[in-house]
């Protein structure tokens, strides 16, 4: 990937919006210039005994001002992710990206409807949440946003400045009591075209669903991986076709992914 690029970039800020949950803006002009909504980062940390970056899908890109968000969930004190959120604004962090491909933006040409008359439903859980923000932000049809959390809700008003929000969550403590699921069918929802990023539970039940309904279905996986690049095949999916890289019925997620047409793979 020509745009592709490994740097050492400043962060901007940082600060901690949930439970273990951490937003950072990284000033990052050349990444900021030429990613788009969907895509990844590997960002590095500066212990020795960690080769391997860590992956972390977009929030948000600020083209004027050279930045891009990243929101990530510490998962414990051994995975790295611990080392990131003791960074502050004037630190430094070595970042790779853009990774992967993105959400494809044109939605009413996709579905064959004016953009006026087509209805995009974003559907995100957990960390899976924060990379439809950019993508609520770019498109321009009617956009209806399902999110699922836990407990705890990050992004929220972000979300709300975008179109119409609706909340589901396990404890019941705000919108739909349950998962996102539960929460379409107890306000209706329905939609032209659906893009979905979440745990792999949640994107079964999503492409059931689009395939039952016949809506055209676009979902971002998340995958353990090592390289990111696509060279190590450490984070492969099963596919419907052959892929041309490995000759067997496998996608990259990192590659290939991590945004697929829901037909193209099994989850």
């Amino acid at each position: 990937m020509a745009d592709r690029q490994k740097e050492t970039a400043v962060i901007m800020s940082q600060e901690c919006i949930a439970p273990d949950v951490y937003s950072m803006w990284i000033h990052t002009e050349k990444i900021a210039g030429s990613a788009v909504s969907g895509q990844f980062i590997s960002m590095y940390t500066k212990d020795g005994s960690k080769l391997l970056p860590r992956p972390v899908s977009l929030c948000e890109i600020d083209r004027q001002k050279g930045g891009i968000r990243v929101v990530y969930r510490v998962t414990g004190t051994k995975t790295g992710t611990e080392q990131f959120a003791a960074l502050n604004s004037g630190d430094t962090i070595d970042i790779l990206g853009p990774l992967g491909n993105g959400f494809p933006l044109d939605a009413a040409e996709i579905t064959g409807r004016e953009a006026k008359d087509c209805r995009a439903m974003l559907i995100g859980g957990g960390i899976g949440v924060p990379p439809l923000l950019e993508l609520a932000k770019q498109l321009d049809t009617e956009t209806i946003m399902v999110m699922g959390y836990r407990d705890q809700q990050f992004l929220k008003a972000e979300f709300q400045e975008q179109g119409s929000l609706y909340i589901a969550t396990e404890d019941g403590s705000a919108g739909t009591r349950g998962n996102v699921m539960d929460a379409m069918e107890e306000n209706g929802l329905s939609a032209d075209i659906i893009y979905a990023c979440g745990p792999a539970p949640m994107l079964r039940a999503i492409k059931q669903y689009s395939t039952e309904k016949d809506i055209v279905c676009y979902i971002s996986m998340e995958e353990k991986m090592a390289c990111g690049i696509g060279a190590c095949l450490a984070c492969v999916c099963k596919s419907k076709e052959i892929d041309g890289h490995s000759h067997v019925h496998n996608k990259r997620v990192c590659k290939d992914g991590p945004v697929f047409l829901s037909t193209e793979v099994e989850i």
